[in-house]
């Protein structure tokens, strides 16, 4: 073996040593010339914990937890808060958002109540089931029993229209926003054609729910045969081809021969019936009183097909999406647009990423902890110095923290924690109160902030937005205002200026004053009037700025 070989092998052997966070800077590294003299410096440890609690439980933390971190002096401080909040109920909460608002795009819960649906994902979040296994039960469930009914959520909120179910198992598992290739190949992304369309379709082509869509307790019910055909709109000549279940870049599935008579399963009913008694063995839907059931399920093959490591487009879609959960934006930028012509900013890290979270059996919080520990996760969001003079900062080199603008859920719980409301809440239930009681009280806020601040039903929450009716929310809805009371009255309990501004600062900004901003909190108690009402205009003040509207 030639020197140089033997070079190359020793660098791949020590990077294969090498932990997966540190791998990702080193690609990160790589990915800008000068990286270390330009990107931003790691961020403070109060930027990093406000960080870091938005992250990975859904809220900021509280005035002791910041103290207490603070004066931490032990160099692996930051690992510890990492692993203490990846194993609290905050993180299960998190997640549950987070798929939520992926899987679902804030559609109506019509057919499966959403108290059953977050059970359903917090029970799979808090035992860490693996991404591919959670998949496959979402995709294969047909909501007919009361146990996994939840897990059908997907399919029938989208009352299995076969249209809107191709668009969003492509977007969303697949990373291919194939919408617009339902009629003709995609008129401005080559990669996806009409072909790659239907071959989705066909494996819920058959599917529909049991008795109707409209029936808020339907089942998903599937025909034993129904082929699926297509057209372009631009074929003068309207030639007409027939597909089969195929995932994109993959072979069609080969399909059994089934025997005729024997075609559905037969329904308990039937089956216990005696000998005499054929079953139904096709049923008319409207009429039957069980849904029907192929023995061949192309449904079924598609929970299979979908998971499978053989389509690597669907690790490879799950872990851009973590990473943009994480970091603000998708190594794919956005993750629903996966193509050639919008590669990913780092295209070895993304294999990287996508190999080794199948190797640990797509273990999504091994891999959000692994992003947590990583120098890119924790650099600051203030510019340096050696980019101040730039037009623009290219965001896909993760030179400096993105801005994140925060959920509708998180911005509930953090008002909630910056306003005292939680603090009251946690000291009603005692020494002896759980994590799980304490966010059950602290649940029931969402539903204002949803309304106001979340992206309408059916569409990808992507971006900020601001309007006129979030602000007259902040500044006068009853949902803040209650919240932000208790702080007022816990600040008019100090009489030094300067301890009040620091404690109006950590428990809402989670940061330390500057001395100008002491003076305007001392100069605004010496003049006021009223103590508690300028303490509480203070703490809207805070909670309603940019700051605090992002996790920075």
């Amino acid at each position: 073996m030639s020197v140089a070989l033997c070079l190359i092998a020793i660098v791949a052997a020590n990077e294969a040593r090498d932990p997966l966070h540190a791998r990702i800077d080193q690609h990160i590294a790589a990915g800008f010339a000068d990286y270390a003299k330009n990107a931003a410096p790691i961020a403070s440890d109060a930027e990093f914990l406000r960080r870091v609690y938005l992250d990975l439980s859904g809220t900021i933390p509280t005035v002791s937890e910041f103290q207490e971190f603070m004066a931490d002096r032990s160099p692996n401080k930051r690992e510890k808060v990492i692993d203490r909040l990846m194993n609290s109920f905050g993180y299960v909460r998190r997640m549950v958002w987070f798929f939520d608002v992926t899987l679902m795009e804030r559609r109506p819960d019509q057919k499966v109540p959403r108290a059953a649906w977050e059970s359903y994902l917090q029970t799979a979040i808090a035992e860490n089931r693996p991404y591919d296994v959670l998949v496959r039960e979402i995709l294969s469930s047909d909501g007919s029993e009361p146990n996994t009914r939840a897990a059908a959520k997907f399919f029938l909120e989208r009352d299995m229209e076969p249209h809107l179910v191709t668009r969003d198992l492509t977007r969303i598992f697949l990373g291919r926003n194939l919408q617009c290739a339902q009629c003709h190949d995609h008129p401005s992304v080559d990669d996806y054609s009409q072909a790659e369309y239907y071959g989705i379709q066909a494996f819920v082509s058959r599917s529909f729910l049991f008795p109707n869509a409209r029936a808020a307790n339907a089942v998903i019910a599937e025909k034993a045969d129904g082929i699926v055909n297509f057209v372009s709109v631009f074929d003068k000549a309207k030639k007409q081809y027939t597909i089969t279940p195929k995932m994109p870049g993959g072979k069609a599935f080969a399909e059994p021969n089934l025997e005729k008579g024997k075609e559905y399963k037969p329904s308990p009913a039937s089956a216990a019936a005696p000998a005499s008694t054929p079953p139904k063995t096709k049923p008319a839907p409207a009429a039957a009183a069980t849904a029907p059931i192929p023995v061949y399920s192309r449904r079924a093959l598609l929970a299979k097909a979908m998971t499978e490591p053989e389509n690597t487009a669907f690790a490879r879609t799950a872990v851009n999406r973590i990473w943009a959960m994480m970091l603000g934006r998708g190594l794919i930028h956005s993750p629903e647009w996966d193509h050639e012509a919008n590669p990913p900013s780092h295209p070895e890290l993304l294999e990287l990423l996508t190999s080794e979270f199948v190797r640990h059996n797509h273990d999504i919080k091994w891999l959000v902890r692994e992003i947590a520990l990583t120098q890119t996760y924790q650099r600051s969001s203030e510019i340096p110095e050696s980019l101040a003079n730039r037009e623009s900062i290219p965001a896909d080199r993760y030179l400096v923290a993105e801005l994140k603008p925060l959920s509708a859920e998180h911005l509930a719980y953090a008002i909630s924690q910056a306003g005292g409301q939680t603090d009251t809440d946690r000291a009603a239930l005692g020494p002896k109160g759980t994590e799980a009681q304490l966010d059950a009280r602290v649940a029931p806020r969402i539903a204002p902030f949803r309304s106001t601040f979340a992206a309408p039903a059916g569409e990808p929450e992507d971006g900020f937005t601001a309007s006129l009716h979030q602000t007259l929310f902040l500044k006068y809805g009853a949902a803040v205002r209650g919240m932000l009371a208790t702080r007022s009255v816990q600040l008019g309990r100090l009489t030094d200026p300067t301890a009040v501004a620091e404690q109006l600062f950590i428990s809402v900004l989670s940061r330390y004053p500057t001395a100008d901003e002491v003076k305007d909190v001392t100069e605004a108690l010496g003049t006021a009037s009223d103590r508690n009402a300028t303490l509480a205009e203070l703490t809207w003040a805070l909670v309603a700025s940019a700051e605090f509207r992002f996790n920075h």
